[in-house]
Formats: C-alpha cells, sequence, structure tokens
C-alpha cells in the first residue's frame, strides 16, 4: 500500500462514526502489546502508521495504549510527518472516551512527544468543550509535553499561571519533579535545589525521582562535593535507594576509575540490588575510557550471562564508538553485527565511524554490508543522509559478483532473520 492510501486509510478509520469503529472488527487486529513490540522494531513512519491502524478496538490499559501512540507519533517525528500526526490526534478527539481526563491527558503527552508544544496546549484549553474535566493529571500532561517539546523556562510558567487559573489544581509531588527537571535540564540546579526545600516546607513528598534529577545534575555539572552531600542526606532521611539513583552514582564514577564503578556496584549488592544492563554498561564505558578494550568486552560478552541483562542499544553504541576510536575495526563490524540481529541498530555517527575505518582499510565490501543494514534499519530521514556519506566514500562502485562476499551474505541473513523475528 503506497504511503498516500496509507494514509487516507488510517485517517478513515479514526474520522468514521463510532459505531462503524466498534462494530466493524479488522480481520487482521492485532493487541496492543504486539503493536508496542513491533513499533519498537520500525522505523518507516507509513509501518508504523499501519501497526497502530491495526490494533484492536477491543479494551486495553490506557497505560498500553498510551505507549503505542507515543511510540507511533515518535516514528512520525522523526520524519518531520507533523501533518499526520495533527490528524492522528486530532482524531481521536471524536472516540467517546474523549471525556475521560486519562484519555485526553494521552493526546497531550503525544503531542510532546513530538515537539508540537501549541498543540498540546491548545488541547488543554480546549477541555471543557470537549466535556472533559481537568485536574492535576492533564495538568501534568502538559507539563510533560512541555519537557518532552525542551521548552524548559516555560514549565515553571505554568507551573505558577495554571493553578492559578483553575482553582481545582494544585501541584502534586509529579508536577513538583517535572518543575525540578525543567531547572535541572535549563542548567539551573540551584532553583531545583531550592524547589525541593519548598516541597518540605509544604509538606509534598520528595520522591527518589527527584533526588535522583537533582543528584545527576550536580554530578554533570562537576558539583561532586554538593551531589555526594545530597546523597548522604538521601541515606540519612531513609528514602528507597533504587537502582536508578545507584546508576547515576555509576555514571560519575566511570569518570574515575574502573575500579571504583566495580567498588559502587559491590555497594548496590550489599543493599539488596542488583546491577543492571545500565550499571554494567557504566564500567564498560570505565574500560573504554582508559583504553582496556579487551576489559570491556569481556562485559559486553558476560552480559548474557547475568540474570535480567541483556546489551542494548547503548551497549552497542559505546563499543563499537570505542573499537573504532582504537582502530579494531574488524571486532566492530562483529559487534555490529550482533546488534542488528537484536535490532539495536547504533546511531548515524557511531556507523559513520565504523564504514569510514572499513573503507581506509580498503574493506569496501564489508564497508557495503553495514551500509545495507543502516539503510534498512533507519528511519528515512537519516538514510537520505546516510547515501550522500556512501556517495562521498565511494560505496557506489559496482560491486564483486554475488557470492565473492561473507560479509554481504552473512549481514544480509542475519537482517532479514531480525526483520522476520
Amino acid at each position: 500500500m503506497t504511503p498516500s492510501r496509507l494514509y487516507l486509510h488510517f485517517l478513515r478509520r479514526f474520522s468514521s462514526s463510532v459505531t462503524d469503529s466498534i462494530t466493524t472488527a479488522s480481520p487482521s487486529a492485532i493487541t496492543v502489546s504486539k503493536a508496542k513490540s513491533k513499533l519498537r522494531k520500525v522505523h518507516d513512519p507509513d509501518k508504523a502508521l499501519a501497526i497502530y491502524n491495526s490494533v484492536s478496538n477491543n479494551a486495553s490499559s490506557p497505560l498500553s495504549s498510551r505507549y503505542a501512540m507515543e511510540l507511533t507519533v515518535r516514528r512520525l517525528a522523526k520524519s518531520h510527518r507533523f501533518s499526520d500526526i495533527e490528524a492522528l490526534i486530532e482524531s481521536h478527539k471524536k472516540d467517546p472516551q474523549i471525556k475521560k481526563e486519562t484519555f485526553l491527558s494521552t493526546l497531550i503527552r503525544s503531542y510532546g512527544r513530538a515537539s508540537m508544544f501549541d498543540h498540546a496546549f491548545k488541547t488543554f484549553e480546549e477541555m471543557e468543550q470537549l466535556g472533559t474535566p481537568r485536574s492535576v493529571v492533564s495538568f501534568n500532561a502538559l507539563l510533560a509535553a512541555c519537557l518532552h517539546s525542551d521548552m524548559f523556562e516555560r514549565v515553571p510558567q505554568l507551573f505558577d499561571e495554571i493553578p492559578q487559573r483553575y482553582n481545582n489544581i494544585t501541584p502534586d509531588k509529579v508536577s513538583y519533579g517535572m518543575l525540578i527537571k525543567s531547572y535541572c535540564d535549563s542548567g539551573s540546579v540551584d532553583k531545583a535545589m531550592e524547589t525541593m526545600r519548598v516541597m518540605e516546607e509544604k509538606g509534598v513528598e520528595v520522591t527518589i525521582i527527584a533526588f535522583t534529577t537533582i543528584l545527576g545534575s550536580l554530578y554533570k555539572n562537576g558539583q561532586t562535593d554538593l551531589a555526594e552531600s545530597l546523597w548522604n542526606e538521601m541515606v540519612s532521611k531513609g528514602c528507597e535507594l533504587d537502582n536508578t539513583v545507584y546508576n547515576v552514582r555509576l555514571m560519575n564514577a566511570a569518570k574515575e576509575s574502573p575500579e571504583r564503578v566495580k567498588e559502587l556496584m559491590e555497594e548496590m549488592s550489599s543493599v539488596g540490588l542488583k546491577p543492571d544492563t545500565i550499571s554494567y554498561n557504566y564500567l564498560m564505558t570505565a574500560y573504554c575510557v582508559k583504553g582496556m578494550m579487551g576489559e570491556a568486552k569481556k562485559v559486553y560478552e558476560g552480559l548474557d550471562e547475568k540474570e535480567g541483562c541483556c546489551a542494548n542499544a547503548a551497549t552497542f553504541r559505546t563499543l563499537i564508538f570505542h573499537l573504532c576510536i582504537n582502530g579494531l575495526y574488524d571486532q566492530g563490524l562483529v559487534v555490529f553485527k550482533k546488534s542488528a540481529l537484536v535490532h539495536k541498530i547504533p546511531d548515524f555517527k557511531t556507523c559513520k565511524h565504523l564504514t569510514e575505518g572499513l573503507v581506509r582499510n580498503n574493506r569496501m565490501e564489508d564497508a557495503r554490508g553495514v551500509a545495507r543494514i543502516v539503510k534498512k534499519k533507519y528511519p528515512p530521514r537519516l538514510v537520505t543522509e546516510w547515501k550522500k556519506l556512501e556517495e562521498n566514500l565511494g560505496l557506489y562502485t559496482k560491486a564483486n559478483p554475488a557470492g565473492s562476499s561473507r560479509t554481504r551474505q552473512v549481514l544480509d541473513q542475519e537482517s532479514d532473520a531480525a526483520a522476520q523475528s
């Protein structure tokens, strides 16, 4: 189905009467859970729309539905398909569920995922017209949309203005958490600290998420002493420490040494927490920074043996990048092939480093093999950029006959197998 026909197909579905949408079930309808799984592996916006369009009309959890829509919107946004995003989200305003605040809040958040904050704010303002009650739930959705749109300075304004305009809206711990994040992301960690003290004065719970956000910002700003002081305060107050907050400390420790990372991981274990993939990624990073690539590879290869751990996109990106920096392109290619098999292709910059290194070493067929996989996995906008890179590297020259490159066969087979899984 062509993109235009596909677009009209989904638009008809969401623009049709409610009765039709309920009584007419698609023979190929899938569950929201299945759709989410497929959407994570798909980058093509039209395929993403087709998957979302095939979701069953049967009731599903609001959270699952929200994630499915947000994944679809993100795929469209990467290809700058903003008119399609607007058509998709606006069509949901005809759904009877629009009178539920949680449902409408999903639309607000989805606009935020596409950095379309003006549309998110307009939807928030339309709530009376749509017959939807307004509370801190939709207010928090609006703040989230603002954060996702990188409008960090706007969050404090909304935090002050909206509760004054609507008497029934009182910021809660989630609202304050997003205010803190906006200050941290805009480089005003001191204001974030002030907000935390205001929460304590008002008796609003300072969540572990808020603590962790400030802690991470202090470390990133090089304010290690303040960060350690805040950590000690968290411990003394009996905060329920989790993997996320420990991983923030590991992030900072990775700049120091692998030994310091291992020390903190042992501390995690001593308090009943199991280091996760992110924890091991920081250990691997610490080795990479020190140029200890053999040890870094051991961490990567041992991930599958750790309970609940497996290499994620950051694992592949970090390891391949540092292997290339150290001129180990053969090893980088092996790791790249694994990333393709598990649908976790590294970012453009990392794949560019690998491909350029292969070309410099006269491994043209291997470079073409990487390029073929990248073009299958990347969204259209990046594919266009990648083709420019191929042209600059001379990868459009006539390839050797089929069968002359084992790498080409392996990469294509693995890519096809991954696409079918």
